[in-house]
């Protein structure tokens, strides 16, 4: 749960903080990204990372929970029905905030914060498995083992392109056959 900041809070005091987080949540996910202060954006990533978790839980009181916050029944619904859903399988970082320069007017700090809807690519936890097990093996094995082992990888790469090939040509060929027997027909 976030930690409440010490000092000068957004806005003025806290209650009015909570009210300008809870607005900017709602406009987050009502519109899936929004431009805003990078005090504000840092602000409001906690907040809405937890309320994306309770959306994924999707129970009644996780709905309530959230509607406490947001105060918005429509922004409930698309958090609940829309996006909780695509974030399904991501295990968190459900924002993401990207700095744009700096605004016009008074010069402050401004960011985009948006939501990371994209699926997660799964990491192939095959490779370092390999890896490991490779390199004893190597380290371990004589000269001839390794030399049988690379005779029998060559064996299996070259002959199996070559069976695929032969096994197209003759598919190619009975309907080729087909055909020629169809049309004397």
């Amino acid at each position: 749960m976030p930690k409440p900041a010490k000092g000068p809070r957004l806005g003025g005091g806290p209650a009015h903080e909570r009210l300008l987080l809870a607005n900017l949540a709602v406009a987050l996910f009502t519109h899936k990204s929004i431009q805003t202060t990078e005090t504000k954006a840092k602000r409001l990533r906690p907040i809405a990372e937890r309320l994306v978790t309770f959306a994924k839980r999707g129970d009644l009181h996780a709905r309530r929970r959230v509607l406490s916050i947001l105060r918005n029944q429509d922004a409930t619904h698309v958090l609940f029905a829309e996006i909780a859903p695509l974030v399904a399988d991501r295990p968190g970082g459900y924002t993401r905030i990207t700095k744009i320069g700096n605004r016009k007017g008074d010069n402050a700090p401004m960011a985009v914060i948006e939501l990371v809807l994209e699926p997660v690519a799964k990491k192939a936890a095959a490779k370092p498995a390999k890896k490991a097990a490779a390199k004893p093996a190597k380290a371990e094995a004589p000269a001839e083992v390794v030399e049988e082992t690379v005779e029998a990888v060559v064996e299996e790469t070259v002959e199996a392109p070559v069976e695929a090939v032969e096994e197209v040509v003759e598919a190619v060929e009975t309907e080729a056959a087909e055909a020629a027997e169809g049309d004397a027909k």
